[in-house]
């Protein structure tokens, strides 16, 4: 292995800003040997740091799989190597920030992220529309710099910096922890998509793994919830405050899934995933914006742009073959779909409609194959909502950066 990727996390301790008032995270080769690194949330996990309002907290973090890995030995393989699915996502905390109780919002400012030297994407069952868009599970490298990322499996690509944290979120309270236990087990006994508590892996271990004094309880970090969570959003870049609840003495602030480049929508299942040094103040508001269906951010106008001069874009609207059930709401069982060549209203048939349109373009007019085009998609490809009233038809529309091509 590449000597500056085994040693990445010192080199970073030795880079840390001198502002930075709070440290953590780092140590150990994986997720299990780091103190400060959980892949769960449990209102009983234990603390792994506490900072005041308006201090520096510097925090780094692993990728999504808690890889370490060389694009000099491979650019491209058929799956990806991490361990098992239980790894994901490694977040570095909680954080107790003095003075915070519940009821009140906590303010995160995000003030600075260092990429690390390596990212990964994959396609993979787990993606929005690989069977509609006729993707192959696929995993492959890229290198990394401060400007952009290149990789050796997609030739004629260069994807611009556009690092944030996929995870950002504070600690559930304990009745909260089981009213979500509790729905997210009830979609799952109607067949809905939903990952339920998993003990493979889970860390902390001695609260979260199987011979946990919690085990079973724990949260997978897959979806976003109320308290935050794995939301994916693109926007949250540096000069970025995101408003969180604070459900817990001390709120428990942990931030993880640290992305390079990613388009809106993240198709393929996986954006550029790295690991990153990221540097953080909070603040608490007292009587803030109530915030119970989800977190809010505000920032620069700049970072709602896509990053390039020049775009081509496709539209979708909720169309289908006749006899067609989509995926997403097979489980629902309703008779009348198949035989329906239009839905009403369905913004996730429309969205899979302009991204299959994309794809379709990608491949003719760059020469791409499919899970080519579709990891593009995945990490630079943005889906908008284009329009909601306008019945049955809600749109959606495909942008693709054009500047992303070198070639």
């Amino acid at each position: 292995m590449n000597a500056y990727l085994k040693f990445w996390p010192l080199l970073l301790l030795l880079s840390l800003p001198a502002h930075a008032d709070i440290v953590i995270g780092g140590e150990g080769a994986r997720c299990s040997e780091d103190p400060a690194c959980i892949n769960r949330f449990h209102s009983e996990i234990p603390m792994a740091a506490r900072a005041k309002p308006g201090e520096r907290i510097t925090m780094i973090g692993r990728d999504a799989g808690d890889m370490h890995l060389d694009p000099d030995e491979y650019s491209v393989a058929e799956s990806s190597p991490r361990d098992g699915f239980g790894v994901v996502h490694p977040m570095v905390g909680p954080v107790y920030i003095e003075g915070a109780a519940p009821g009140d919002v906590l303010a995160v400012t995000i003030e600075n992220i260092k990429p690390g030297p390596v990212g990964w994407t994959s396609a993979s069952e787990f993606g929005f529309a690989g069977d509609a868009v006729g993707s192959e599970s696929r995993f492959i490298l890229w290198r990394l710099n401060e400007e952009y990322a290149e990789s050796d499996a997609i030739p004629g690509v260069r994807i611009p910096n556009g690092s944030f944290p996929g995870v950002i979120a504070t600690m559930p309270a304990a009745d909260q922890l089981a009213a979500i236990l509790d729905r997210e087990q009830r979609l799952a006994d109607a067949g809905g998509a939903v990952f339920t508590p998993d003990t493979e892996f889970a860390e902390p271990s001695s609260l979260c793994g199987k011979e946990g004094t919690r085990a079973g309880e724990c949260l997978r970090t897959i979806p976003p919830r109320e308290h935050g969570g794995n939301m994916d959003i693109r926007y949250l870049g540096e000069g970025v405050t995101v408003y969180l609840p604070c459900n817990i003495e001390g709120c428990g602030l942990a931030i993880g899934d640290f992305h390079y480049a990613q388009g809106d929508g993240e198709v393929s299942g996986t954006a550029i995933e790295m690991d990153a040094e990221i540097t953080v103040t909070t603040q608490i508001v007292r009587d803030g914006p109530s915030l119970k269906q989800g977190p809010h951010f505000s920032g620069p106008a700049s970072l709602l742009a896509i990053p390039s001069k020049n775009f081509y874009a496709t539209t979708g609207i909720p169309l289908k073959a006749p006899g067609e059930i989509p995926r997403d709401i097979a489980y629902l069982a309703n008779s009348k779909i198949a035989d329906l060549p239009n839905l009403s209203k369905d913004l996730s048939l429309a969205a899979t409609n302009a991204l299959v349109a994309m794809i379709d373009y990608i491949v003719s007019e760059y020469g791409y194959d499919r899970t080519q085009a579709y990891m593009i998609a995945s990490v630079a490809v943005d889906l908008r909502i284009a329009q909601l009233v306008d019945v049955p038809n809600v749109g959606v529309t495909a942008i693709l950066p054009l500047d992303i091509f070198t070639q």
